[in-house]
Parts: structure tokens; C-alpha cells; sequence
């Protein structure tokens, strides 16, 4: 028993008629369901760790954040005393305990009042990498005139180095006057 096929008009018809199911849609981002989850905790219980490492060099100053970082953040049981753990660089230890009264200060400052009552100092190599220093420009050569000068100034200096040493402070001194 064959079927006939419909015409291409018959079949316009039939798939006009006939009702489609509807595109699926893909799932919401999962940011957009977590946000409030998020929220609530964070005002719950506070920012914590991730939000003082993130702002670690605002909170306590550039100097102390140069020696430190901060490791982890332990909630007191019991409603017992909370403790911060940093870590700091070598002989910087000792720097850094006579400022603990100041870091704690600044920490609760950020953190809300009396987030952290101890601040526990541990030796080791800091994670982040130090800033690189800013990089040098390039000194502006003198002017033709000014070099021409300088060598004819120094016509009577023996040659080696003690005339090369001369001509480099000499060019130093022109480009200051600048």
C-alpha cells in the first residue's frame, strides 16, 4: 500500500496548519542565578579573604603590601577570637609584628568592626610577583652644538677611559641643565 506525496502547495498547506514545537531555549547563565545566592552570603557572612587579597594593597598601604600577603582568614569557634594569616617575606617579620596593632586596625576598617582580633605572621616566599620598576627613558641626545663643545672642551684630556668617563658626566650635566 503506497502513499501518494503530497503536492508542494498541499504540503505549504500542512505544515501551515500543523502547529511546531516551540525552540528550546538554552538554560540562563549560571552567573544570573548565583548572583543573589552570592548576595546573601556575602551579607551574611562579610566579604572575606577574596575581597581583602583582591584589595590587600589598599587596605594596608603599599610598603606593608610590598613584605605581605594575605593567606587565609580563620573564623574563632564558638564566637571565639577570628585570626588573619599573613604571609611575610624573610627579615621583614619583625617589621611587620611591630605593626600588627596598625594592619589589624586597617583590616577591620575594611572588613567591619572587630573582624579580626588576631594576626597570626608566617615566614615564607610571597605568591605575587613584585611590581617591575618603572621603565627608564632613554636620555635625549645633545644638540650638535652642544656635543662639539664638550669635545672641544675635553681636547686636552689623555685618551682611554678617564676622557670617555669625563664626556659621559659631561653629557649627564648638559641634559639636567636642560
Amino acid at each position: 500500500m503506497s502513499r501518494r506525496l503530497p503536492s508542494s502547495q498541499e504540503a505549504l498547506r500542512i505544515l501551515a496548519e500543523k502547529r511546531t514545537r516551540p525552540q528550546r531555549r538554552p538554560p540562563p547563565p549560571a552567573g544570573r542565578g548565583l548572583a543573589k545566592l552570592l548576595r546573601d552570603l556575602d551579607q551574611k557572612f562579610g566579604q572575606g579573604p577574596a575581597a581583602l587579597q583582591a584589595r590587600w594593597r589598599e587596605v594596608v598601604g603599599a610598603e606593608i603590601a610590598k613584605r605581605t600577603e594575605p593567606v587565609k582568614l580563620v573564623k574563632g569557634r564558638n564566637g571565639g577570637p577570628s585570626s588573619l594569616e599573613i604571609r611575610v617575606a624573610g627579615p621583614s617579620a619583625a617589621i611587620i609584628q611591630h605593626q600588627a596593632h596598625e594592619i589589624l586596625a586597617r583590616v577591620n576598617l575594611f572588613l567591619g568592626p572587630d573582624a579580626v582580633q588576631k594576626l597570626r605572621i608566617v615566614q615564607g616566599p610571597l605568591r605575587h610577583a613584585p611590581e617591575p620598576p618603572p621603565p627608564r627613558r632613554r636620555p635625549q641626545p645633545l644638540d650638535a652644538a652642544q656635543e662639539a663643545e664638550l669635545v672641544q672642551g675635553l681636547a686636552d684630556a689623555p685618551e682611554g677611559k678617564l676622557r670617555e668617563a669625563l664626556l659621559a658626566l659631561g653629557r649627564g650635566v648638559l641634559r639636567q641643565q636642560r
